[in-house]
């Protein structure tokens, strides 16, 4: 019996090695009956497989330039990166893009900027950028609310993204009084670390659902009393990546808590239908809304990506002759997000957030609605001067998805639809989410938006302004090419913005429905311990 290990001691490595081999292209010309390359060429046809499934990480670091790469090109991941990190984020030598682009945005600057005098929030705490519409006001809800970020985390629910990435997120929202948006999967625990919660939900009813799957009323108002951190509620009618498709939870990937969050029973397929079954049409969306608000005494909203028109205009019209409707609308932009989708959806279905929302605006002002709505943009506007851009078409707040999964570690591998994400941010397995610090990525987090609103206040003092909601159509210009070359939003979009009623930034530090659970005092000691160790950036 000694001689058979004996022997096996004696075979040299390289000839396991050659062995090995001959046993895959065995396996490979005969019994390879679906790859052709691996049956023509054994063994080495694997190195192509192997080669296209790290491709994306291939050119993102060693093929792609600094301005190439989609959906976020280097340079932009790496102000994020930096930005979170609370490092230098500036770069040097001028820009390196084609500034003559078509849709290239340029920020019309002030011959004299904004003066921060002493004395003004601003002066003490330079991340202070709350929203300058109180959400809920004009219908008089029970609990309205005014978000203490203009900047929060968007629609990403438990389940698309790890444990350890909501739970890192939503730490960090709490620490830069931003608001975390739940995503249709359900109230998680990871959810409730200390931010505040908008609960969003679509066409599943996920967490406020009966078992046959019908939304219940009962369940909604029993969250909210048993969360006061949720202080707006939104009502998904579709989603970027794949507006009017629904999707499929499969059985072998609900575990008990996902089962638990979600209301939804172990062992079967969860279906997300295309379309809602609490209500019909415009109308029964109208009355869906108030009945919520009634019941909760929240702010309900709903979020949507844009295609016809029809249905934007008859629910504009019905607002303006019942009174009742929607207290905020988030435009979603038609590039998809975190949502996995077919390419046909992804690619071609809804339009862009710049076209969507220019839309969508200008049918509520034209019905003299914009006032009692606090619109929310939501499609890559997570950099300053997109930013910018959009609050000059009439943005109140701005949702970012990808851009905070970045802030966390995200490598834009584009693998979030099948479970293998490197990096743990988008991945239910167990190894790959070890690899996030909740701590360290909670920061990061925190540094992101701190330093994003940072960011855009100074550009908008650059511009003569004190708060974002000031800037008008004419403060951005695109390039449109041909003979015109430049043109102001206004006249790229036919419309100008509404005048956002604003009496300073003081009246929002002050206001008794400020959320975020911002302190003023506590915020100030925060800001002048990190300039104290030259941590404030430039």
């Amino acid at each position: 019996m000694e001689t058979i290990p004996d022997f096996l001691s004696t075979v040299p490595w390289w000839a396991w090695i050659l062995l090995f081999l001959l046993i895959v292209a065995i396996r490979d010309v005969f019994f390879n009956k679906r790859h052709t390359i691996s049956h023509n060429y054994p063994v080495v046809g694997h190195i192509r497989y192997m080669l296209e499934s790290i491709g994306p990480e291939l050119r993102q670091y060693i093929v792609a330039n600094n301005r190439e790469e989609l959906p976020f090109n280097r340079i932009e991941r790496g102000w994020i990166y930096a930005s979170a990190k609370n490092e230098n984020n500036y770069e040097g030598f001028g820009t390196d893009r084609d500034i003559y682009e078509p849709n290239y945005i340029f920020i019309n600057n002030a011959m004299l900027t904004f003066k921060v005098e002493k004395g003004h929030p601003n002066d003490k705490d330079p991340y202070f950028v709350a929203s300058a519409k109180v959400i809920g006001a004009y219908n008089q809800r029970r609990r309205p609310y005014r978000p203490a970020s203009v900047i929060n985390v968007s629609a990403m629910s438990f389940g698309s993204l790890s444990a350890r990435a909501v739970e890192s997120l939503n730490i960090g929202c709490k620490l830069s009084n931003a608001y975390h948006n739940t995503g249709e999967g359900g109230l998680s625990p990871y959810h409730q670390k200390g931010s505040d919660i908008v609960f969003h939900f679509g066409t599943g009813y996920f967490g406020v659902r009966d078992d046959d799957g019908n939304f219940s009323m009962e369940k909604m108002v029993q969250l909210v009393q048993d969360y006061p951190q949720v202080r707006a509620i939104e009502v998904k009618l579709s989603q970027g990546a794949k507006p009017g498709k629904g999707g499929v939870l499969p059985a072998a990937k609900i575990t008990p808590e996902i089962a638990k969050i979600r209301h939804v029973p172990l062992g079967k397929d969860v279906l997300s239908p295309p379309t809602h079954s609490a209500f019909e049409g415009v109308d029964g969306l109208l009355e869906f809304v108030e009945a919520i608000a009634d019941a909760t005494g929240l702010p309900v909203g709903i979020k949507s990506a844009v295609g016809k028109l029809d249905d934007w205009e008859k629910l504009a019209r019905l607002m303006k002759e019942t009174g009742k409707g929607p207290d905020f609308i988030t435009i979603d932009g038609g590039e998809g997000g975190t949502g996995a989708a077919p390419p046909s959806f992804a690619d071609h279905v809804a339009l862009p957030w710049l076209f969507g929302f220019a839309e969508v605006y200008k049918i509520f002002k034209n019905h003299q609605l914009t006032e009692r709505i606090v619109f929310i943009g939501s499609g890559k506007l997570g950099f300053p001067a997109r930013a910018a851009m959009a609050f000059a078409m009439g943005a109140d707040l701005i949702n970012v998805a990808r851009e905070s999964m970045l802030s966390i570690g995200c490598i834009q591998a584009q693998v979030c639809h099948n479970n293998t994400c490197p990096s743990g941010v988008a991945t239910q397995n167990k190894w790959r989410q070890r690899g996030i610090n909740i701590e360290d990525k909670s920061v990061r987090a925190q540094f992101y938006f701190k330093n994003f609103r940072k960011e855009l206040l100074e550009m908008t003092h650059a511009c003569g302004y004190e708060h974002p909601c000031q800037f008008t159509m004419d403060d951005v210009e695109l390039s449109v090419g041909d003979k015109n070359l430049l043109k102001t939003l206004g006249e790229s979009f036919t419309y100008n913005k509404v005048p956002v009623p604003f009496h300073g930034v003081k009246e929002h530090q002050e206001c008794p429905h400020l959320g975020g659970n911002y302190n003023r005092k506590e915020e100030r000691k925060e800001v002048k311990k990190l300039k104290k160790e030259d941590k404030v950036r430039y």
